[in-house]
């Protein structure tokens, strides 16, 4: 511990988080010691969930935030190498969740799946915290890509199913359900804000191991507040069929057997992790089959629910390009913060935690405009909707490359290299135009999912857009990779370049998403859905946060 007359930016903003931790820790004591059934006009299981969802995100942000760093400093992968690494490990990470919650639906319930999911994570991350002595050529760098495979397939299990525990704790018709994923929406981003800065703090300036440590503590901390308060959840998210479970099936209990796939799955994704290559394959090759069988379904359905698919198709096709773009956050631009941003000495990782604050700040607000924009029928459709929101993320790589080049001033950096830095206000403007571009595009795609879609093939609908979400995380890591120049380590100039092309190429396929709008609107027949039609997705629908996706408030 420094003398606190000695602490810097990065010190103060780690003690602000710690102190806003503790008081959510203290928060939780005092509604768990409660009576009562309900806190705050809600049941005391939504505020299991929220801390068990909390900390399990304060884990998976925060290890996001030093993994490239780590790679590079620790492992001596190249810094294209670690763009690659994270860009593969997020695929896989949006991919699972699909399998998780289908197990989860079938067989397991979602309570026994977030339960094993959490054991995974936390196995995860404390494989993470042994670090070896480094270097590509050392046996122990295994601990690396099985702490990597444990997170993948532990997020697969708990990702998919915690949520959808919220909604089964309210009826249908219960007025709370809004305001209950809202609260439940805010632990998500307030475990990613929290999480990233002190485990990017603690990873950054003391040792990965401590990070990591960190991330693994939280896993563990969220696994028991959700066990130890399991009677809150009032028999909420059990199996569908108990007995099911207990049938015996190759000498052992369903039930076992399921675990026993879910472990073995996790030397599967072992060695994907390892091979890059086969995973680029493999979503290619997959993707277009999915997307030709929905393709294919469309083709027999009646016109208004053939177009319907063709708008979703629209829109999911979509989804690649966003995120491939967005999703440079914990890769090449957190790379190129620290390398090339003026931050003093705030610990790059910790810049990690902006995308959850303006998430907590502008949500409501987006809600509230959408609302109002409703009243006057002057709200912007779904597709148009994801025009602006690629306008917005082309919008931050350009504002940020016209910062870089028009008020860089060379200066030495963290490193001690002279370099032309980047003032730091860009850092906060470019996430700004991404977070508001996100804001415009998860939650209304999740909503168009799950309304457009026919009900029978509402679990290949939000397969096929967490599926094409995954891609989108693989483009991100070739994006960064390709910032690496022929040594495989950031190039300013060549990064700004990169960054300045995929500006234009997003605003140009915005404007395009834009014209054609109108078009895909009508594609979408608003004008005959009833309020009383059963909503497709509703099972299917995992964690709000999934890939970015945040819980739409009603009427946006």
């Amino acid at each position: 511990m420094k003398p606190m007359g000695q602490w810097g930016e990065g010190d103060w903003v780690f003690a602000i988080a710690l102190a806003v931790l503790s008081a959510f820790v203290m928060a939780g004591a005092m509604i768990a010691s409660r009576r009562t059934e309900e806190f705050a006009g809600h049941p005391r299981g939504l505020y299991v969930l929220f801390f068990a969802e909390m900390w399990e995100r304060f884990s998976y942000y925060g290890m996001r935030a030093i993994l490239v760093f780590y790679l590079v400093a620790h492992w001596d992968f190249t810094e294209a190498e670690g763009n690659g690494i994270l860009g593969a490990y997020a695929s896989l990470v949006y991919i699972t969740p699909v399998l998780g919650g289908w197990l989860a639906d079938r067989y397991l319930g979602q309570r026994k799946a977030v339960i094993f999911g959490g054991v995974l994570l936390a196995v995860g991350h404390t494989l993470m915290a042994v670090e070896g002595d480094g270097g590509q050529g050392n046996a122990q760098i295994g601990f690396l890509w099985a702490a990597l495979a444990f997170i993948i397939v532990g997020s697969g299990f708990l990702k998919a199913n915690i949520s959808v525990i919220v909604g089964q704790l309210y009826p249908m018709t219960d007025k709370r359900r809004d305001g209950a994923y809202t609260l439940f929406y805010m632990g998500i981003n307030s475990g990613a804000a929290i999480g990233t800065i002190l485990v990017g703090y603690l990873g950054e300036t003391v040792g990965w191991a401590y990070g990591f440590g960190l991330a693994g503590i939280g896993m563990v901390i969220g696994l028991l507040v959700f066990i130890a308060f399991k009677p809150l959840l009032l028999g909420k998210g059990e199996a569908p069929d108990p007995q099911a479970l207990k049938a015996p099936t190759f000498g052992i209990k369903l039930e076992y057997f399921l675990y026993i796939i879910g472990v073995a799955s996790v030397a599967v994704i072992w060695g994907l992790i390892q091979y890059r290559d086969v995973i680029q394959m493999l979503l290619l090759v997959s993707g277009i089959a999915l997307l030709g069988y929905v393709l294919f379904e469309a083709f027999k359905l009646e016109k208004v629910a053939r177009e319907r698919m063709f708008a979703i198709l629209f829109l999911i096709a979509l989804n690649p390009l966003f995120w491939g773009l967005f999703e440079q956050a914990g890769g090449s631009l957190n790379q190129y913060t620290k390398k090339f941003v003026d931050i003093g000495g705030v610990p790059a990782s910790l810049f990690q935690s902006i995308n959850p604050i303006y998430i907590m700040i502008f949500a409501p607000i987006f809600a509230w405009f959408w609302i109002s924009l409703a009243r006057k029928n002057m709200e912007p459709s779904a597709p148009a909707k994801f025009g602006l929101a690629l306008l917005q993320v082309g919008a931050g790589f350009l504002v940020f490359v016209w910062g870089a080049n028009t008020f860089g001033t060379m200066a030495p950096n963290q490193a001690g290299v002279m370099v032309n830095l980047t003032p730091v206000i860009f850092v906060f403007l470019i996430y700004l135009l991404h977070t508001t571009g996100e804001l415009c595009l998860s939650p209304v795609g999740l909503s168009a999912m799950t309304r457009l879609a026919p009900s029978y093939l509402a679990s290949l609908i939000m397969g096929a857009w967490f599926y094409m979400t995954a891609v989108g995380n693989f483009v991100a890591g070739k994006i960064g990779e390709a910032t690496g120049g022929e040594s495989g380590e950031m190039v300013q100039a060549k990064t700004l370049a990169i960054y300045d092309k995929i500006g234009w190429v997003a605003i140009g396929v915005g404007v395009v998403v834009l014209l054609l709008s109108p078009i895909v609107k009508r594609w979408m027949h608003l004008d005959l859905l009833k309020d009383g039609d059963k909503l497709a997705g509703d099972s299917e629908l995992g964690e709000p946060q999934a890939a970015g996706v945040h819980p739409e408030p009603k009427g946006a």
